[in-house]
């Protein structure tokens, strides 16, 4: 199909992107587009202003800055997988990236309108709740900056107010003891996940001191399990207890049946998936 009409505006800088976003109420920001273009064609989704970033060098790049990994909103996910800093500090952030999509959507797409969009099908959403991201979002009154928890409100819902832009993404470095995992169901490349889990966690000794439970297509929103965390947070994780925490997986999810499978195959996959990424998050953080 054909998009509805619209006005195009090429952003020259951040400022002159808050301001059309302000100066048009009907508007829509432009990044990677492979979500935005696709529901305008569609008519889903029909913006009276589309306001083109991709010119903004400022809004991409990747930098260490002391315990904290900063990441511009335009970066490519191929730039996430190439980036030495990434793979040192922050690998699970590159072993999701490898899982979007196909490499043509790779090199377009960024993880900013990854983040920003809202679909409980995108990858990383989950994953910056892992991770305990952060984002800098700018608008018309400043700059501040909303964690991960609690930025993802419902479907194609968030914490992003009129008139704002996220233009930056912050994840803290990985610490001693940390390991991470991150295992997806999809039907073929290029597919969302059917089920998907991130796992971050931190052991002190033998003892979970940290672990955060990201799930990705089994609810309204990327969320938590926090029930799954608290069972197994302050253990020696056991397989006895990585099967209460699959339990509660389970409990956390609100899947939408459709072609990928029907309430019951998600919420057992989404288990499955969690089960894998904890497993593999133990055997990283004991190497």
């Amino acid at each position: 199909m054909i998009p509805g009409e619209f006005e195009y505006h090429a952003a020259s800088s951040v400022d002159d992107a808050i301001r059309l976003l302000s100066a048009h109420e009907d508007a829509k920001i432009l990044a990677g587009g492979h979500s935005l273009l696709p529901m305008m064609k569609l008519r889903f989704a029909e913006p009276a202003h589309l306001i083109d970033i991709n010119g903004l060098s400022e809004l991409k790049g990747i930098q260490l800055d002391g315990d904290t990994v900063r990441i511009g909103a335009m970066t490519t996910e191929n730039d996430l997988i190439a980036s030495e800093i990434l793979q040192q500090h922050c690998p699970l952030l590159v072993d999701a990236a490898k899982l979007v999509a196909d490499p043509q959507v790779r090199n377009r797409g960024t993880i900013g309108g990854d983040v920003a969009h809202g679909d409980p099908g995108n990858d990383h959403p989950a994953v910056m709740l892992a991770l305990d991201a952060e984002f800098v979002i700018r608008g018309a009154n400043g700059e501040r900056v909303q964690a991960a928890n609690g930025f993802f409100l419902g479907t194609y819902w968030n914490a992003l107010e009129e008139g704002e832009l996220m233009t930056e993404i912050r994840v803290p470095v990985s610490k001693p003891g940390t390991g991470y995992g991150y295992n997806k169901l999809k039907r073929k490349t290029g597919d969302y996940a059917t089920a998907g889990s991130p796992v971050v966690l931190i052991l002190d000794g033998d003892v979970c001191r940290e672990i955060r439970i990201g799930l990705t297509n089994v609810a309204p929103m990327a969320i938590r399990a926090e029930a799954a965390e608290d069972a197994l947070r302050g253990q020696v994780i056991t397989e006895a207890l990585i099967e209460q925490a699959a339990e509660q997986v389970m409990a956390a999810c609100e899947p939408a049946e459709d072609l990928r499978g029907d309430v019951e195959y998600k919420t057992h996959m989404a288990a499955e998936m969690a089960r894998r990424s904890i497993r593999d998050a133990l055997a990283r953080a004991r190497s």
